[in-house]
C-alpha cells in the first residue's frame, strides 16, 4: 500500500518540529549551510496541510552535499538526488508515512528558491486563496488516500495558477541579499595575523547591482569591516549609490552597521540617509539609515553656511 494521503488542520507544532529538524540538518550539512526555510503548507499559518514538514536548504555547493550524500541517513533521510527537478536535491524521512521532505538547491539557483518563498509568502498574506487551497486538499485526500499521484494531479492547476500570481507581486530582494551575504560568509585563515569572513554584508546599489564584503580582521587597526569591504567593491565597479544593505553577523542573523561605516555611508551621496539596512531577515524589518545616524554633524555645518 502506497502513502497513506491525510489533510488536517493547522498545528502550531508544526514550526516546532521545523526549528527541530533545522538543528540536525545543520549539524549534517555543516558551513556549507547557507539558509534552512521552512516552505511548503505546513509554514503557513492557518493552512491545512498533510503533516509533512517541507524544508528548504539552500548551499554553497550541491557536489559537497552530494559528496556527504549516505551521512543524512543517521538522521533517519532518503537520499534521492534530483528526483525529477533539475537542480535539486530530494530527502524524504518517515517512509511512506512520511513525515520530512528536504528541497536541496545551490545558492546560484534563484528561479527554485525565488518560487519557493513566493508561493509560501502568498498564501500566508491571501486568506481567500489559503481557504480556496485548503478546501482542494481535503477534498483530493478523501477521494485518492492512497494515491500520491492523483492527489498532486488534482492540485496541480490551482497551485501552478497561484505560484504565477505569487511571481508577480513577489519582491525577494532582501532574500537575494541574504544569501549573497551568506555565500560569502565564511571564517578563513589569510595568515598567521589576518582572518576574514566571520561576517558579511552585501548591498544592492541604485541601478540594481549586488556587491558583497566580509570582515577583515588584522592583529593591528589595519583591519575593515564587511560593510566597507562591500562598498569598496561597488565603487571600484564605478558605483556609488546604495539603496539596500544587509550584514549578517557569525550567527546568521541580520546585524547592524558600525558607527565608522554610518558615517562613512552618509557621506557617500546626499540621499544616502533613505538607505534602507535589514533589522531581522525573518520579519523583514528595515531601518533607514538616517534613523542609525540622526542629526548629522553635515547637517550643522550645511545649516551654518545659510
Amino acid at each position: 500500500m502506497g502513502q497513506h494521503i491525510t489533510v488536517t488542520d493547522y498545528n502550531p507544532l508544526w514550526i516546532k518540529k521545523f526549528d527541530e529538524e533545522s538543528l540536525l540538518i545543520k549539524d549534517v550539512i555543516a558551513d556549507n549551510c547557507i539558509a534552512i526555510y521552512h516552505i511548503g503548507s505546513t509554514s503557513v499559518p492557518g493552512l491545512a496541510a498533510k503533516p509533512i514538514i517541507d524544508i528548504m536548504v539552500v548551499v554553497r555547493s550541491l557536489e559537497k552535499v552530494d559528496d556527504i550524500a549516505e551521512d543524512f541517513s543517521e538522521i533517519g533521510y532518503e537520499y534521492l538526488g534530483e528526483f525529477g527537478i533539475i537542480g535539486r536535491r530530494y530527502l524524504r524521512k518517515g517512509g511512506d508515512e512520511r513525515t520530512h521532505q528536504m528541497h536541496i538547491f545551490q545558492a546560484d539557483d534563484w528561479n527554485n528558491i525565488g518560487r519557493h518563498l513566493a508561493f509560501r509568502d502568498y498564501m500566508r498574506t491571501h486568506e481567500k486563496e489559503r481557504d480556496e487551497y485548503a478546501k482542494i486538499k481535503t477534498a483530493l485526500a478523501q477521494k485518492f488516500p492512497y494515491d500520491i499521484d492523483g492527489y498532486c494531479d488534482g492540485k496541480e492547476n490551482f497551485v501552478r495558477e497561484m505560484e504565477g500570481f505569487a511571481l508577480s507581486q513577489f519582491d525577494g530582494t532582501w532574500d537575494k541579499l541574504y544569501i549573497a551575504a551568506r555565500k560569502a560568509q565564511y571564517e578563513r585563515e589569510i595568515s598567521p595575523l589576518i582572518e576574514a569572513g566571520c561576517v558579511s554584508a552585501a548591498l544592492l546599489t541604485q541601478k540594481g547591482n549586488i556587491y558583497v564584503g566580509v570582515c577583515i580582521d588584522t592583529a593591528c587597526s589595519l583591519g575593515m569591516c564587511a560593510e566597507r569591504n562591500a562598498i569598496a567593491n561597488m565603487i571600484t565597479n564605478g558605483e556609488s549609490q546604495i539603496a539596500k544593505m544587509v550584514v549578517v553577523m557569525p550567527d546568521g542573523k541580520a546585524g547592524m552597521p558600525c558607527g565608522a561605516c554610518r558615517e562613512f555611508m552618509m557621506q557617500l551621496d546626499e540621499g544616502a540617509g533613505e538607505m534602507e539596512v535589514l533589522c531581522d531577515y525573518e520579519t523583514k524589518k528595515i531601518v533607514k539609515l538616517k534613523a542609525l545616524i540622526p542629526d548629522w554633524w553635515l547637517l550643522y555645518s550645511r545649516r551654518s553656511q545659510l
